[in-house]
């Protein structure tokens, strides 16, 4: 049997031991899950969908440590610290926390008449759901990492599936249409439980593959919405689901354009979940106020304005031009983007190009990400040129592409650092070493 002495040298083990990025198919994980005798007695809650789900995860496990439960909440990837993944009564998880989980997985896989090999994902999320099921929780959360029917998380039988937007991402596992895709995410779904789909046009495949296994759907606009009353300084907005309304609700901490359908979504679920999960008015306020995600619409204090955002696909970049222009009058936008090949980078650059006029282009740690080289071909071809007031730069870091708008940036000039985890992980990880 595999052991190690530290969560590191697992994680290099992992990422080393199974390269297959993702093995579809639950076959494998399932036996493992099956010889750790893996099961919640607590209400679970699973978070599927495009974009929007480290979101919504975040405002239902702030609601929910704000009505005293003891919540664990699982999602990916992680900016900084693997850790991350694995948060217990919004603390993250620590490296001796974790280490007999990764232990106890290793045990069970090597126990089967015929040991499976788990991805790095499949391995790390059943420890994290090990080390969850050990401490008498009163509530999961877990995000799905990658579509659904065949996603790890999707081991667990979840009481309510939240989807929070279905567009065009992952095409090379996930099918190239919104229909394929849908259906992809609906398998999350279960039987007689309730499925929140906060996608405001959702696929037929989404609700037809619901109604084919029974499950309760909530669909908004249908079962629940949000009323905004703008207008006024303390903005405010109610919600309205199938039986409760909660009115006089403030705008979530975390900014921009999409929280509102974000914590509708959320409050659909809790609503669905309230005969075993009640939280009040009062809960619901505190875990608004409250609520914060690194790399959504961060902006950081001071000048020039930085802005972290891991968005990735159009659809993301399409919120993201919105909230920038939401922000104000700058004389000049800078921004670091880097981004996985894979990614439809056109899509993305047409969306960003009106809010930003200087580019520094920059590699990524990862074979899977694009180069500089073909990030800025792909800015030339969408007719972004070089004069006093646009340009396009390459880097071989996000460290140093960050540094280089710093140098250049006047105060009242803003920085947008996004395009995927890695940049923002890569400026995040430069300025956490700047302020030691």
């Amino acid at each position: 049997m595999n052991t190690f002495p530290t969560l590191d040298a697992w994680l290099a083990h992992l990422e080393a031991a199974h390269p297959v990025g993702i093995d579809m198919g639950l076959t494998r994980i399932g036996k493992v899950k099956d010889a750790l005798g893996l099961h919640f007695d607590c209400p679970v809650i699973t978070v599927g969908g495009t974009n929007g789900k480290g979101s919504t995860c975040a405002i239902l496990e702030t609601i929910l440590l704000k009505a005293g439960y003891r919540v664990g909440c699982h999602t990916s990837p992680h900016l900084l610290d693997f850790n991350e993944r694995a948060r217990i009564d919004g603390a993250d998880a620590t490296d001796a926390d974790l280490l007999e989980h990764f232990e106890a997985v290793e045990k069970a896989r090597v126990s089967l008449p015929e040991p499976v090999s788990l991805t790095y994902f499949e391995f790390t999320t059943l420890a994290i759901l090990h080390l969850f099921a050990s401490r008498k929780l009163d509530a999961v959360v877990l995000e799905v990492g990658l579509g659904g029917r065949l996603d790890a998380v999707n081991i667990v039988d979840t009481d309510c599936a939240v989807i929070t937007s279905i567009d065009i991402d992952h095409t090379d596992y996930l099918g190239d249409t919104r229909e394929k895709i849908g259906f992809e995410k609906a398998g999350i779904f279960r039987a007689g439980k309730p499925a929140i789909c906060g996608d405001p046009s959702p696929p037929q495949t989404l609700i037809d593959h619901a109604e084919a296994i029974g499950a309760d759907l909530w669909l908004v606009g249908r079962d629940f919405r949000y009323e905004a009353q703008p207008g006024n300084e303390r903005q405010q907005w109610s919600y309205i689901g199938r039986e409760q309304r909660r009115s006089a609700l403030a705008y979530p901490a975390l900014r921009g354009a999409n929280q509102l359908i974000n914590t509708s979504a959320a409050l659909a679920a809790l609503e669905s979940v309230r005969d075993r999960l009640p939280v009040s008015a009062q809960d619901i306020r505190l875990g608004l106020a409250n609520v914060e995600l690194a790399g959504r619409f961060q902006v950081l204090p001071g000048k020039p304005q930085i802005i972290l955002d891991v968005a990735h696909n159009p659809h993301a970049a399409a919120v993201l031009t919105q909230n920038l222009g939401n922000m104000g009058y700058f004389p000049y936008t800078y921004a670091v983007f880097g981004a996985m090949s894979d990614k439809d980078i056109d899509g993305v650059v047409r969306q960003l190009k009106s809010e930003v006029d200087h580019w520094n282009v920059t590699a990524l740690p990862t074979p899977r990400a694009a180069s500089a080289a073909q990030l800025e071909a792909v800015l030339r071809e969408a007719g972004v040129n070089d004069t006093a007031d646009s340009s396009v730069s390459q880097f071989a870091t996000p460290a140093e592409a960050f540094r280089d708008a710093l140098s250049r940036a006047s105060e009242n000039d803003r920085i947008l650092v996004f395009g995927s985890f890695y940049t923002v992980a890569g400026v995040m990880a430069y300025r956490k070493s700047q302020h030691h």
